[in-house]
């Protein structure tokens, strides 16, 4: 089996390379480094170095290296920016996505899983959240996953492709190669390890006031390896099955409070925190519901609590204080 990887050299898709070859799969990898890094791809894998908005290189990638598989993470996702820059998600996201699908289509794909996003449940009607919840996106960003879904419920239709959209919460975590760097850095993890390293002088809360047990928003934080884990094991349930849509969390929410002080017993550090605005379109609870991929694929998380994940991610940034460095 040969998978395509958009987005390889990225947080999330370079820890799926390396599950996938660690599986035993033929890799290629295309990616622009918008947010991936040259020190982040894996020797074993196959690189070509371009970008999902020129269809024409897209259909060159497709014909020569003819993947029967795509895991699709190649995305703008700053939820923020899209609600200032909406064309450039609501655009640019979904006219990717459509040159990856139709090249792939004339190329003889036949599986395709999404890179998709919690951000699909703005009002959620129940905690935790399923995933046949009522999809409410909650910013163009959001959106732009769902025309992605859209596409790929009607590829499938219309043309037989198999699919897997699974919709992340809060991605953390590192592994001990690979680990989170972007730019600019928005993720809480990484913003309040880089207080803890002297980079940063205090770590923003924002909103204080929330319908939660301490003021602050709670989230669930599911680590990047087996978010990876999950791919792997979407791709080769696709093997028999037409379509998927699963929830990836650990079904446990953690607040910012929270975090912050497991960030201070992690790292020995005093981590100041300091009380923001709230900001717009944020949700007092997001906690994900994944009983459905457990129950059907076996998924069982291996770093199931908050702890293990902040030390997973502590080590990798003390070991890298600069990031990839490229």
């Amino acid at each position: 089996m040969r998978v395509l990887v958009t987005g390889g050299a990225g947080y999330i898709g370079s820890v799926a390379v390396d599950a996938l070859i660690a599986a035993g799969r033929e890799v290629v990898v295309f990616d622009n480094f918008y947010q991936g890094h040259r020190s982040a791809l894996n020797d074993e894998a196959t690189f070509v170095e371009g970008d999902l908005a020129d269809a024409a290189a897209v259909e060159s990638l497709m014909s020569e290296f003819r993947p029967d598989s795509v895991m699709h993470f190649a995305s703008f996702t700053l939820v923020g920016e899209s609600t200032e820059d909406p064309l450039k998600y609501l655009g640019d996201n979904t006219t990717n996505a459509s040159n990856l699908l139709k090249s792939g289509l004339r190329n003889g794909l036949q599986r395709f899983i999404l890179s998709s996003t919690a951000n699909l449940f703005d009002e959620p009607e129940r905690i935790p959240i399923g995933p046949e919840e009522r999809i409410v996106p909650g910013s163009p960003y959001g959106e732009s996953k769902y025309f992605i879904e859209r596409m790929l419920h009607w590829a499938n239709v219309t043309k037989g492709l198999r699919y897997a959209a699974l919709r992340y919460f809060n991605a953390a975590g590192c592994t001990e190669i690979r680990g989170e760097d972007h730019d600019p850095e928005t993720h809480l993890i990484p913003l309040v390890l880089q207080v803890a390293l002297g980079q940063r002088e205090k770590i923003m809360m924002f909103g204080d006031d929330y319908d939660t047990p301490d003021g602050t928003c709670v989230r669930d934080y599911i680590h990047v390896a087996d978010l990876a884990q999950a791919h792997v094991l979407a791709l080769n349930a696709l093997s028999d099955r037409e379509v998927l849509h699963y929830n990836l969390g650990n079904g446990n929410g953690f607040s910012v409070k929270e975090v912050i002080e497991t960030a201070r017993e992690v790292t020995g550090h005093p981590i100041p925190a300091e009380v923001a605005p709230r900001r717009a379109g944020d949700p007092a609870t997001l906690i994900a519901d994944s009983s459905k991929i457990r129950d059907e694929l076996g998924w069982q998380p291996r770093y199931a609590d908050l702890k293990s994940i902040m030390q997973s991610a502590w080590d990798w940034h003390v070991k890298n204080p600069e990031g990839y460095g490229d």
